[in-house]
Order: C-alpha cells, then sequence, then structure tokens
C-alpha cells in the first residue's frame, strides 16, 4: 500500500470520525469546495495544508502521511471506536466510577 492511498484511507477516517460533513471542514479551513475530496481521490495535499490537515484533526502529519502506524491510542475517539461491544461497556463502568471518585472528592 503506497503512502497516498494511506493518506487518503487516513484523511477519510478522520473526516468521518469528526461526525462533520467534508464540505463543513473546507468551510472552516477556507478551502475551496472539493479540496477535500479531491485528496481522498489522489491529489496529495502541500506541506502547508498537511499541517493545517494535522492541526485541525489533532493528528501527527505522519500518521496522515502513512509514515506512522494506525495505533493512535492517544486519540480517545478513535481508541473508543477500535473497541468492541463488550469493552465499550467496560469503558464505560470505568469512567463511570472515575466520575463517582472525582465528584466526591470535591
Amino acid at each position: 500500500m503506497n503512502d497516498n492511498h494511506l493518506f487518503q484511507e487516513r484523511l477519510t477516517q478522520a473526516i468521518k470520525l469528526s461526525g462533520k460533513s467534508t464540505n463543513q471542514i473546507e468551510r472552516e479551513l477556507g478551502y475551496p469546495r472539493n479540496a477535500l475530496h479531491n485528496y481522498k481521490i489522489g491529489s496529495e495535499p502541500s506541506a502547508t495544508r498537511l499541517m493545517e490537515l494535522s492541526q485541525y484533526f489533532q493528528l501527527p502529519p505522519g500518521y496522515l502521511m502513512g509514515v506512522i502506524p494506525n495505533n493512535l491510542t492517544n486519540n480517545p475517539l478513535v481508541y473508543f471506536e477500535q473497541l468492541n461491544e463488550e469493552q465499550k461497556k467496560e469503558m464505560l463502568k470505568i469512567t463511570q466510577k472515575w466520575s463517582y471518585d472525582k465528584i466526591n472528592k470535591v
């Protein structure tokens, strides 16, 4: 798999996980319409655009370009999406206990 394919795949995933439309993200970043679509079908971003996308999605540029492996456990949403249903239930129990402990310390 080439780096450009990984970029396309990872950009698509980042857009999906953002919960926003491609057009909304383009407007927020001040990009022309279909700029992100063009990246998803094969165009490569400039260094400036790569950095902007990296900051926007809070992902390392190397990850977006396919240099860093797909193990971004430091992004809670990415980590959560990789869990199965049983693991998500366990995560909920853990966070409920953590929240309860924090509230009782106040």
